[in-house]
């Protein structure tokens, strides 16, 4: 029985190629819209790629921009991390440290007299002078200076005496209990004609500020403190 098979029908491939290039004959570049079908294709799909390209390297470029920032903040962030753990490896021996410099801080301010021990303290320097049979001839607070935290009076001295008792003078002042300093120190012979020494000072002894005081004063810094722009 004999089978007949049919022949697929032949391509003509000129005429297809003809075809093709008589629709970009003739186009118009001011009017894309009446141009045949293929010619319209490929312009939108190479206008398609030229967006999706453009769109890919704006896309690129602001995310390299946050790739570099998020590297510098993750630069930023290990050495902070490293500094804590350093304080946290060492948090017992800060805590010790801090202890300690809280007790110091407190003998400190131990030597500081208050308010209130003022006149004592300005009894126990003239005592001190008259315990070595010294003279005073000037002995004048002066004006309270006001600091951060505490206050210093400068007293104006002058006393007379022989050289040794002058001297032992000083040494009981460095060792009273509370913080006295003696500034611009001045020996020179006295008027009188017994061989005896006159020393003029300043004395300064200081003393912590109290609770109210402290809020003063920082109000007062604020005050003259320029404003921030």
């Amino acid at each position: 029985m004999a089978t007949t098979t049919k022949k697929a029908p032949a391509v003509d491939l000129k005429a297809l190629q003809a075809s093709v290039s008589s629709q970009f004959r003739g186009l118009d570049p001011n009017d894309p819209s009446s141009w045949p079908l293929l010619p319209r294709s490929l312009l939108f799909v190479a206008v398609m790629a030229l967006i999706v390209v453009a769109l890919w390297f704006v896309w690129l470029s602001s995310s390299d921009d946050e790739l570099e920032v998020e590297r510098k903040k993750e630069l930023s962030l290990r050495d902070d991390f490293k500094s804590k753990l350093g304080q946290a490896v060492n948090l017992e021996a800060l805590r010790k440290q801090r202890e300690q410099v809280q007790q110091y801080v407190t003998q400190l301010e131990k030597q500081l007299p208050s308010k209130a021990e003022m006149d004592a303290l300005l009894s126990d320097i003239n005592q001190a002078g008259l315990g070595r049979s010294l003279s005073f001839e000037l002995f004048r607070p002066g004006q309270v200076s006001v600091k951060d935290y505490y206050a210093e009076l400068p007293i104006t001295l002058r006393v007379t005496g022989r050289y040794h008792d002058i001297g032992a003078f000083a040494s009981d002042i460095a060792n009273l209990s509370r913080i006295v300093t003696l500034n611009n120190l001045a020996v020179t012979p006295s008027t009188a004609k017994d061989g005896s020494l006159a020393m003029e000072a300043t004395a300064k002894t200081f003393r912590y500020l109290d609770a109210d005081e402290v809020a003063a004063q920082r109000k007062a810094t604020e005050k003259k403190a320029p404003a921030k722009k």
